[in-house]
């Protein structure tokens, strides 16, 4: 039997993405990934969103997607775009790059930090108790951990076995998307009619091309060859003489949430706990935003510098997000109905997205900036993503982002106020620094200007200092354990 801290079930951004974090934490994981390598069928997901990207430059490794994807201004409700170069991130935009070049720069990452992944076989099967998780594999290995992570997708096992229900609604839609040659040129384009939204482009290559078409909801076997020329012809009158199909596949509007991400030392993460339409283009982002809230959460755990209560609050911040993003699709998707009365509701919502505050608004729900976990009353800041300020410390200038890299939280404390958190310096970094600007978020705008900032491992505030220390030592204890006791030798905390 292999031991780990922790096992994850599936190699895809968002097991990848937690992996990396725990690795990063110095947590013992492994991956498991049914997949021989990282090959994608399909290009899949084609973008990441701007809290996405901003969580990727939190720990020094967006460069490599921003050098191969393109960035585009907007944001998509339905077939709206939302433009969001005015809001205040570094990351502006939607980065265009399909799933394939995603999860490879990914694997990059995991193998850099040492991750083993264990391919070709699945999770089937798995006991917990009070002190861990026994987990079988598809090939009678077993394995024992701390906690399993299912990011197994949307048919998740792990979810299954755990017993958690899969609330929601069965499809009201069913999509055939493709990727192949044409003898024809095709109508590239959006096509609208009665049953929805249809759409055709060409791949980076200029000859292939990748199609979705809206078809009747349907159950059962795989679509076929000739599925996709009917479907063809019945949209567009033609099958553009379509031939080498490299991916065929069908995808539906199905929307269901675990209503639990949590069973004792098993955890749920990405598709495994949210699936929906792929409008909008949420999934993929949402998954890996999960893995950023969990991964410091769980390392502190598994370390013993925090309870394993601390794993609640991962239920607590990221169902209630999951379930916008739910409820944000399925608009979205009434949205792209062709009838004449959703034609009518398209065009009135059309003209209030127009307008400044509903456009920041739905452009703040999509783009992933406007996320509020619920700390408790305060400052605007307190539950929100901490801006990239470019702010002057002893050691010289640098960017708040670049404070994160390590994966640690951190007290950035501003101007002359004094802070003293000695019981905590093995976990948390006290950064002394200067700014003078001001302070803007998305879709809020302006917010008064803090004398002090904790900040969680993901990012997110914690605490908000005005003047004063004032439920400072709460939050630390409530985010990063209790205050250590003076000691000489080894210290404290995560090593």
């Amino acid at each position: 039997m292999m031991n780990h801290a922790v096992v994850i079930a599936g190699g895809g951004p968002t097991g990848m993405m937690l992996a990396a974090e725990l690795a990063l934490l110095r947590v013992d994981v492994v991956i498991v990934e049914r997949r021989k390598n990282q090959d994608v069928e399909g290009s899949r997901a084609g973008g990441l969103h701007a809290r996405t990207l901003e969580e990727l430059d939190q720990r020094g490794i967006v460069e490599p997607f921003l050098t191969q994807g393109k960035t585009i201004p907007t944001v998509f409700f339905s077939t709206m775009a939302l433009d969001i170069s005015d809001f205040p991130t570094r990351h502006n935009y939607v980065l265009a790059l399909w799933q394939e070049r995603i999860e490879r720069i990914l694997a990059s990452c995991v193998s850099e930090l040492g991750v083993p992944t264990i391919r070709e076989r699945d999770v089937v099967d798995f006991t917990q108790d009070d002190s861990g998780v026994d987990v079988v594999l598809s090939d009678g290995t077993t394995m024992r951990a701390k906690y399993l992570v299912g990011c197994d997708g949307g048919r998740s096992v792990v979810r299954k076995k755990a017993g958690i229900d899969f609330a929601g609604w069965d499809p009201s839609i069913s999509y055939l998307i493709a990727e192949a040659l044409m003898k024809d040129e095709p109508a590239v384009g959006i096509r609208r009619d009665e049953r929805g939204i249809h759409g055709m482009g060409k791949l980076e290559d200029g000859k292939r091309v990748r199609m979705v078409l809206n078809t009747a909801p349907t159950q059962g076997a795989p679509p076929t060859e000739d599925d996709l020329r009917d479907a063809l012809r019945a949209v567009y009158g033609t099958d553009y003489g379509v031939h080498d199909i490299t991916w065929l596949s069908r995808f539906t509007d199905m929307t269901r949430q675990a209503v639990s991400y949590r069973e004792r030392r098993v955890l749920l993460a990405g598709d495994a706990a949210h699936v929906h339409s792929p409008t909008g283009g949420q999934g993929l982002n949402i998954g890996v935003q999960d893995a950023m809230n969990l991964g410091w959460k769980l390392a502190e755990v598994v370390h013993g510098t925090s309870p394993d209560t601390l794993l609640d609050s991962y239920h607590a911040e990221r169902h209630p997000v999951g379930a916008r993003v739910l409820r944000t699709t399925m608009a979205m998707t009434a949205l792209g109905r062709g009838d004449e009365r959703t034609n009518a509701l398209r065009e009135s919502v059309t003209d209030m997205l127009a307008m400044a505050e509903p456009r920041k608004r739905y452009a703040g729900i999509l783009s992933g900036l406007d996320v509020h976990y619920d700390l408790g009353a305060g400052h605007p800041l307190l539950g929100r993503r901490m801006p990239d300020l470019e702010v002057t410390t002893p050691s010289g200038p640098t960017r708040v982002f670049s404070l994160l890299h390590r994966a640690r939280p951190v007290l950035l404390v501003l101007g002359d106020q004094s802070v003293a958190v000695a019981a905590w310096s093995n976990r948390v970094d006290h950064i002394n620094a200067k700014y003078t600007g001001t302070w803007e978020l998305p879709v809020l705008g302006a917010v008064a200007a803090p004398t002090a900032v904790l900040i969680r491992p993901d990012g997110y505030v914690a605490w908000v200092g005005e003047g004063s220390s004032d439920g400072l030592h709460q939050a630390l204890s409530r985010w990063f354990g209790e205050a250590a006791l003076p000691v000489t030798g080894e210290p404290h905390g995560i090593r």
